[in-house]
């Protein structure tokens, strides 16, 4: 019996791939139960306070991660002494090295670790060599601390690409003079680890974040309901409606298209649209009930996305703290809407290369670079045509970095490139378009229908494991739809569609009548709070699948 108790205890310290201490899991729970006691305890002492959450947030990402944390604690540390040092220097020329060295360094440590194979095998292709992956990392450790480690492999670790873009906020904010370092270590370790949404947002600013690190804990009865209700809220969003979708019709169907009607396809496109919002808010729904408890606010990261009239509304809805993100960093510094730069056309030229090497075909250079000539000779005559190209050269350019954020595929490429499209389209559209201001209701669902069928489509390339799978869904759509059969598939899985029915539902209810239900749990008594949130856990546990399913934002 004591031995039984003390092997699950020490289990609960040590790291296990199978086992990690994420929202959906019963480990995670009984983790913040004991941070948010001791929390409770320590509050008041700011100082303890921010070094308790520091270590705990690097134990849950060891929890999660294994020994990546041990990068994460590079990186915290490198990023915390070169923003001091970004912040006494006087020397422009200093400063400018220093930013640099981080943006690099940072990035590296990202690319490294999500394009290794991409390069390559784009290297083998090129120079018709046959190099290997190599995990440095690995054999570093076997050769000086006697490890056994795969070198021929490399993981992505996760939180990567959250964690690198949020202490890349902190650093580019002190040296814009946005934001003065912190002094103590600790304080900044806490900011750039938070355990809520380090592994996958919202990325938080640290200008917004910091300020909150040393204030009294503040919670009444309004704040406690709200983040009990995130909580329940993206707990049921992702275990209940998004999980169940998947494993019993999406994952089917993704699975071998080709066995399935063009109907049953576009249903597993649409109901993939739904499981990813529920999938991805779920998560920060959770992450930002969590913060709240503890007395910290973080962004709203999405705005009920699906209600987007257009692609422009809808860029500004979803995964709220990556767009500002992008658009602070990149596109602003690249121009902007106002003009394009030599980085503009620089990038551009390297992302065309990068697309041709990923789909092996040197045709589109040749295509992408006979478009990029006639451009130029008609803005070299038309001040109009150089105003638009420059205009939108930096739009393209962020949504195509955007998609190769999340994976160097020519999927995720083509992904990012048909939103880039969409936003360039829209915006010519909208001046002349006949209805661009007109509010009534059958143009309003049009709006709104026409753009989640958009986005929805594009989700295809987002979804599927390579460009064939894709080619294979859209065909199957395209060219084999038997609409006629929708009523049977819809009564054969009507579990599946009766949730998708619903999760559509209630994303499409307007905001005042969400209020009301958000704020009848808000406002009710103690005991019926308990009571709803036991039905809640008891209703989660029976439907739940019996695999645990990783939020799909783990990957990127």
């Amino acid at each position: 019996m004591i031995d039984n108790l003390l092997h699950i205890i020490t289990s609960f310290f040590v790291y296990s791939a199978a086992n990690p201490i994420i929202f959906t899991s019963i480990s995670f729970w009984v983790f913040f139960t004991f941070v948010f006691a001791v929390f409770t305890i320590i509050h008041k002492q700011y100082s303890l306070r921010n070094i308790f959450l520091f270590l705990i947030s690097i134990f849950f990402y060891y929890k999660t991660s294994g020994l990546f944390f041990l990068l994460l604690l590079f990186t915290i540390t490198n990023e915390f002494f070169v923003a001091k040092a970004i912040y006494k220097s006087e020397d422009k020329l200093k400063r400018k090295l220093l930013i640099t060295y981080s943006v690099i360094l940072n990035i590296g440590f990202l690319s490294y670790f999500k394009y290794a194979y991409f390069f390559t095998d784009s290297f083998n292709k090129v120079f018709h060599t046959n190099n290997q992956v190599v995990n440095y990392f690995s054999q570093w450790s076997n050769s000086f601390a006697g490890t056994h480690f795969e070198i021929d492999k490399i993981l992505l670790p996760i939180g990567i690409s959250f964690y690198t873009f949020q202490i890349l906020t902190y650093t580019l904010d002190v040296y814009r003079g946005k934001l003065k370092p912190l002094n103590n270590f600790f304080d900044f370790g806490f900011y750039a680890s938070f355990f809520p949404q380090i592994l996958s947002g919202p990325i938080v600013k640290a200008r917004d974040f910091i300020p909150q690190m040393n204030k009294p804990y503040h919670l009444n009865q309004y704040q406690f309901g709200l983040a009990l209700f995130m909580i329940l809220n993206g707990l049921i969003k992702k275990m209940v409606v998004g999980d169940y979708i998947a494993t019993n019709f999406i994952d089917r169907i993704f699975g071998n298209p080709l066995l399935f009607t063009g109907v049953e396809n576009l249903f597993a496109v649409i109901g993939y649209s739904l499981q990813v919002y529920l999938d991805f808010s779920g998560y920060t729904d959770i992450a930002i009930g969590i913060a709240l408890l503890m007395g910290y606010r973080l962004n709203r990261n999405f705005n009920s996305p699906y209600k987007a009239e257009n692609t422009g509304d809808f860029w500004k809805r979803w995964h709220i703290s990556l767009s500002s993100w992008l658009q602070e960093n990149l596109y602003i510094p690249l121009g902007g809407n106002r003009k394009g730069s030599i980085a503009s056309y620089i990038i551009i030229s390297v992302l065309t290369i990068f697309l041709a090497l990923l789909l092996d075909a040197i045709l589109v250079l040749w295509i992408v670079g006979g478009i990029a000539l006639v451009l130029v000779i008609l803005s070299y005559y038309s001040p109009k045509v150089k105003h638009q190209v420059d205009t939108n050269i930096n739009l393209m350019i962020t949504m195509l970095l955007g998609g190769l954020w999340h994976n160097p595929t020519v999927n995720f490429l083509v992904w990012g490139g048909l939103n880039g499209l969409g936003l360039i389209i829209y915006k010519f559209w909208k001046k002349i378009s006949p209805y661009q201001n007109l509010k009534t209701l059958p143009i309003h669902f049009w709006k709104v229908f026409s753009t989640f069928m958009f986005i929805t489509f594009t989700r295809i390339f987002f979804r599927a494991e390579d460009m064939t799978q894709a080619n294979e869904v859209i065909q199957k759509i395209v060219y084999d739809l038997k609409i006629s059969i929708a009523p049977e598939i819809i009564s054969n899985f009507w579990e599946v569609f009766a949730l998708m029915a619903l999760g559509f539902i209630i994303h499409w209810l307007p905001s005042n009548i969400k209020w009301q239900y958000r704020k009848f749990f808000i406002k009710s008594p103690a005991v019926i709070k308990v009571v709803i949130i036991v039905l809640c856990v008891f209703f989660i546990f029976q439907t739940m699948s019996s695999e645990m399913k990783p939020f799909i934002y783990f990957q990127f």
